[in-house]
């Protein structure tokens, strides 16, 4: 018997769907011409409350020229409204790669016999953390393959304290996110009680015939196991989880809808949907060549599902890596993504030396190879604020607490002055010369633009004390 499509129920293919996926694609390839369907679609938009997985696929099927401008302007207007013009930053660190998987688009995978097979040891880590903390960072998404042999659930949690513990000059990681296998809801619990952020799982995709064929061997071989990691992961009590597939893996409209259905399921049965949505591409690294892949998304409706994502979930924040160059990240910026990596390296041990190509442990090639310092100066002229916050989850403001935060319009009275806090940090102890003068003005003006007077005081205030010393204020 098929499965029932039933966004409550804690079984994958209830809550993925397979035929409400594809009446869904049905519905919006009859639909994608009617304009008074769309007209009313994109007014329910307008009211900032989100859209269904149907009424986004609808948008997402129609290529009307004025409705697709329509809606990378309104996709504007929402992000702009929760999150300003702050764009957090932070930076992977790869902890191993050994990988007992068999994942086809992944180098890692077991049967790569050529690539340069590494785990850092704690000593390593600190010197990694510390190559960070000289460029300016203050949050770290942890990246490690699955194998529990090599990096059981102990090794993860072991360097996590490692990492939270190094204190370099005016260094410190606030904020430790974590993107490792599916595991148990005990693991769960530990990773909740190291004091991580979000914990981050890419689907890879929602398709199930052909997710079990791009992962024929291995644990991430069991869909089910996989799809439902995030709900594990709440139960364990993790208020933070970041999901994602990799585009180009199946057709788009397929995973684009499965992506929503996941963050519908969050919301229903957890009360609060995923805290960030990733969007990466399919691209070339070791022995993945990503012409192998015929799914794959071309620029313009790459930036048409960004733009859908941030009106479909517009309290969510999404982030982009540097599997995208410079140009693709700088289009997609205005229309939804509120994070990105800077300076980052995708091989283990790669911050402390670089390597050279014939000992390749990298994860992907990186398109955006800019220094931090670079992307901050970048993203300063394009009059945006680099934030390096981390104080919503040191305050505790996470899981539904931040959502009811960012929907009572309060993020200008709190992560906006964090946010030039953080930046005014960066300036005085990381930022060459052009940075920081382009960073002082535009802190000048946006200390103006916060509402609250009693706050934009207070911010004042601590923004001259960071000049004279002092570290870490927050609101």
């Amino acid at each position: 018997m098929d499965c029932k499509y039933d966004k409550m129920s804690l079984k994958a293919e209830e809550f993925i769907n397979d035929k409400e996926i594809r009446d869904t694609m049905a519905y919006a390839r009859a639909n994608r011409n009617n304009r008074e369907l769309i007209d009313s679609i994109l007014e329910r938009a307008r009211g900032c409350e989100g859209l269904s997985h149907r009424e986004a696929a609808v948008l997402l099927e129609c290529d009307i020229p004025e409705v697709v401008e329509a809606v990378k302007n309104l996709a504007r207007e929402i992000k702009n409204r929760f999150y300003g013009s702050r764009i957090v930053m932070f930076a992977p660190l790869y902890l191993s790669n050994y990988c007992v998987n068999g994942c086809t688009y992944c180098p890692y995978h077991h049967y790569n016999g050529h690539i340069n097979r590494k785990k850092l040891t704690q000593e390593e880590i600190r010197q990694e953390v510390i190559a960070l903390q000289d460029m300016g960072h203050k949050r770290l998404a942890i990246e490690s393959g699955e194998d529990p042999v090599n990096n059981p659930i102990e090794y993860i949690l072991e360097s996590i304290q490692t990492i939270y513990s190094i204190r370099h000059r005016n260094g410190a990681i606030r904020r430790v996110n974590v993107n490792i296998a599916a595991t148990t809801v005990e693991n769960y619990r530990k990773l909740k009680e190291a004091g991580i952020g979000t914990y981050i799982l890419f689907q890879e995709t929602y398709h199930k015939e052909n997710y079990e064929r791009l992962h024929p061997t291995g644990p991430k071989h069991d869909y089910a196991w996989h799809t439902e990691a995030m709900d594990r992961a709440m139960d364990g009590g993790i208020d933070d989880v970041g999901i994602g597939v990799l585009f180009g893996l199946e057709m788009y409209r397929y995973d684009f809808i499965g992506l929503l259905m996941h963050a519908e399921h969050l919301e229903a049965c957890k009360g609060v949907g995923p805290h960030t949505i990733s969007v990466p591409r399919v691209c070339p690294a070791d022995d993945i060549d990503s012409g192998d892949f015929a799914n794959a998304v071309s620029d313009e409706i790459f930036e048409k599902i960004v733009a859908l994502l941030r009106i479909a979930v517009p309290y969510t924040g999404m982030i982009i890596s540097t599997r995208e160059s410079r140009a693709s990240r700088e289009r997609v910026l205005q229309l939804g993504i509120s994070q990105i990596s800077g300076g980052s390296r995708t091989s283990v041990g790669g911050y402390v030396k670089e390597e050279e190509s014939s000992e390749n442990s990298a994860q992907f090639d990186v398109s955006d190879r800019r220094t931090l310092d670079e992307v901050v100066c970048w993203l300063l002229r394009l009059g945006y604020v680099p934030s390096f916050c981390t104080a919503c989850y040191r305050e505790g403001r996470t899981g539904d607490r931040f959502m009811t935060l960012l929907k009572a319009g309060q993020i200008s009275n709190c992560c906006h002055p964090n946010a030039l806090m953080t930046l005014k940090e960066y300036l005085v102890d990381y930022a060459s010369d052009e940075t920081r003068e382009l960073g002082e003005a535009l802190i000048r003006r946006e200390l103006e633009q916060i509402p609250n007077s009693t706050v934009r005081r207070r911010a004042t205030e601590y923004i001259e004390q960071i000049e004279n010393g002092s570290r870490d204020f927050r609101f």
